[in-house]
């Protein structure tokens, strides 16, 4: 496959906000320092939950078609919306540690014994694809793909080329330590190659001793589709602590032997 003509294109940066401006798109990445606690307070409010140790409330990456108005946005309160807040029932994926119990009495604001804490799903798991805001094309539903359809396919090899990057973001939604158990964050990263935008958000669970877990949102847009094409891959996948750690394992000790 060869190599594409650059396109025009306009870089523009700030403190807090880069973004690119294309014949058809502007696409933007906003990171700001954590939220403030009046901040956090609202987000609380609206959510239900406790938040992660780490929640940056305004940071956001988007994308839009500039000749039609959609747009297509990863942003950290509607990620957290997608944190079950109630108790976790089978199918929820739900997570137990040993201190998952004191883990949560300590992160909830001490409360009169009559009102019971409520529950919520403490690893922070969300299966979240990005959403378009209202008006903004949210009534544009993605169709499931033709796996017969090459076009309908996310180009690996094209990705794995040297090209030019004319724009990279990335920002990083929210971040928890799970008190010491693990880890929990969602990352999302964009880049602009001559041909093509490649976004992909990456939500990564690590729960110590007990499991992984990710969740992968894929946008690829070629500007050669006609009409315009957005392809979504979504993949959810999840292994035990012990089969990762064997698998490393086996890596290392290949390593160090070779």
């Amino acid at each position: 496959m060869e190599a594409k003509a650059v396109p025009r294109h306009h870089v523009e940066e700030s403190d807090t906000v880069r973004s690119i401006t294309l014949p058809s798109w502007h696409i933007s990445t906003e990171n700001h320092p954590i939220s403030n606690a009046t901040h956090l307070d609202e987000l609380h409010a609206q959510l239900g939950i406790p938040l992660p140790e780490m929640t940056f409330g305004h940071n956001l990456i988007r994308l839009k078609h500039t000749k039609s108005g959609w747009e297509y946005q990863f942003d950290t309160l509607n990620a957290l919306k997608h944190v079950k807040n109630g108790e976790m029932t089978e199918g929820d994926g739900a997570v137990t540690v040993k201190q998952s119990e004191a883990w949560l009495k300590s992160r909830y604001t001490p409360m009169p014994t009559i009102v019971p804490t409520k529950p919520y799903d403490w690893t922070y798991t969300a299966m979240y694809e990005g959403h378009s805001p209202e008006g903004k094309g949210s009534k544009i539903v993605f169709k499931r793909a033709d796996p017969a359809n090459p076009a309908h396919a996310i180009p690996m090899d094209e990705l794995q080329r040297h090209d030019p990057i004319l724009f990279y973001g990335q920002t990083l939604l929210f971040e928890d330590e799970l008190h010491d158990n693990g880890s929990s964050q969602i990352l999302v990263r964009v880049r602009v190659m001559p041909g093509c935008i490649f976004l992909l958000s990456r939500f990564t669970l690590r729960v110590d001793q007990v499991l992984f877990r990710t969740f992968d949102t894929r946008l690829y847009h070629s500007f050669s589709s006609s009409p315009p094409l957005i392809i979504k891959e979504v993949i959810g996948l999840e292994a035990s602590y012990e089969d990762v750690k064997r698998v490393c394992s086996r890596y290392w000790i290949r390593k160090a032997y070779s």
